[in-house]
């Protein structure tokens, strides 16, 4: 039987963490190495958390060896946590229902395709209890640049449920143009949801196959990426 892999982002996407992963970052660079910073300067949406790391501490002119880059996100996982207790964290609408609802489906399957480290993920999505939907993923751990995460989690899809995905049974979920075009560079199709920092006419331009406003209504989203008639 055919079935759909659904490849999800997960901040702006499934989650707003009320910007516990900046904190983090924040909380990371002032421990570790006892700098300041507000991060105005970088523009992260949609990076990789490796990306970010090597950004920041090139940035602060900090050596970029594997000692100081483990160093600097080992203290943002240690400060995730931490920060994502926080009256503003919160599931995004119609996510969890969704996710719900595909975990069931006959011809569905989902993962996760995020610039998150997969500690980080699971930290994330474990304070709400979605980690549960997901056994498997791409993850900054696998490359630092987006585009080049969408392959390994296909063959890790493809690993867990025993069966092939091409690329015309993969749809890639996110909120950011990098969500996008990471989608495209393996042939998937894409949805792009206006829940993170990219507005609906932000992410227009980038010509994503779905474009959404947001996931509170789950039976359109099976509905337009053509998963409700497949059952």
């Amino acid at each position: 039987m055919l079935k759909t892999l659904l490849l999800w982002d997960i901040d702006g996407t499934l989650i707003d963490s009320g910007g516990a992963g900046e904190r983090a970052l924040l909380t990371s660079l002032v421990r570790e190495f006892g700098i300041a910073d507000d991060l105005t300067w970088l523009e992260w949406a949609g990076r990789t958390d490796l990306w970010i790391a090597r950004k920041i501490l090139e940035h602060h002119k900090i050596e970029l060896s594997k000692g100081n880059i483990d160093r600097f996100l080992n203290g943002y996982l240690a400060a995730v946590g931490e920060q994502m207790v926080n009256p503003r964290a919160r599931i995004l609408p119609g996510v969890k229902e969704l996710l719900q609802a595909v975990s069931t489906h006959h011809t569905a399957v989902q993962g996760l395709l995020t610039g998150n480290l997969e500690s980080g993920a699971k930290i994330k999505l474990g304070h709400f209890d979605l980690w549960r939907y997901f056994a498997f993923g791409a993850f900054a751990d696998d490359s630092e640049l987006r585009d080049e995460l969408g392959p390994y989690a296909m063959r890790r899809a493809a690993d867990h449920h025993r069966i092939p995905f091409t690329p015309d049974r993969v749809i890639v979920v996110g909120d950011t143009p990098h969500d996008i075009a990471c989608g495209r560079a393996v042939g998937a199709r894409t949805v792009a949801v206006a829940t993170g920092k990219f507005s609906i006419d932000a992410l227009r331009p980038f010509k994503p196959d779905i474009l959404l406003p947001d996931l509170s209504d789950p039976s359109a989203f099976l509905r337009e990426t053509g998963i409700a008639f497949e059952a």
